[in-house]
């Protein structure tokens, strides 16, 4: 018996209360975390608990969800992804993923991606996700130029962090896309 949700390397599944610990390890990484995101202020381990245990009993909601990554090789939470800005009438919807440092590399975010991609084009009937990149972010542009999105335009100036404003790649994938990459099952 398969589970949609297993890829060769990692399996998706939903966050725990128990990840808080790995999930605040990745937070205090700013120089990571600043390639993919903004950094905040530190939270304390109360609130690291406290947003593990919203995100374990929190309802999806428009298709919008994060999902641990776990490594098949020994279980280790590896990292996160999970869908935003879903538009059902538009029929696309927003990703982002964040790997663990230690973990980078690996091939683990080149295995979750299209597990999620198969799932939200598949069977949520999408039609199109979109990704956005910081412009400094050589790995993440090089990741998602391999998986097969479309580097469709730069927002020039985009977002200020770090002292000055920075430029944002978008890049975008259809479902017909990533079917030429990842055929549907033809049999079920």
């Amino acid at each position: 018996m398969g589970s949609f949700w297993v890829g060769e390397r990692v399996r998706l599944r939903g966050i725990e209360p128990e990840d808080w610990e790995l999930l605040a390890k990745r937070e205090e990484n700013t120089t990571d975390m600043r390639r993919g995101d903004k950094i905040h202020s530190p939270w304390s381990a109360a609130r690291q608990r406290e947003a593990a245990q919203k995100a374990a009993l929190k309802p999806v909601e428009g298709d919008q969800f994060d999902l641990a990554i776990e490594s098949l090789e020994d279980g280790a939470l590896v990292g996160t992804v999970g869908t935003f800005l879903t538009d059902h009438r538009a029929g696309r919807f927003g990703y982002g993923i964040g790997i663990n440092p230690e973990h980078k590399g690996r091939g683990y975010g080149s295995d979750a991606v299209p597990l999620l991609l198969s799932f939200m084009f598949g069977e949520r009937r999408f039609n199109k996700c979109e990704a956005t990149v910081w412009a400094f972010n050589e790995p993440s542009l090089a990741f998602h130029r391999k998986l097969g999105f479309t580097e469709e335009g730069r927002l020039r100036e985009h977002e200020f962090f770090a002292g000055r404003h920075h430029d944002v790649v978008v890049f975008g994938m259809t479902a017909a896309e990533f079917a030429a990459r990842h055929p549907f099952p033809s049999e079920i």
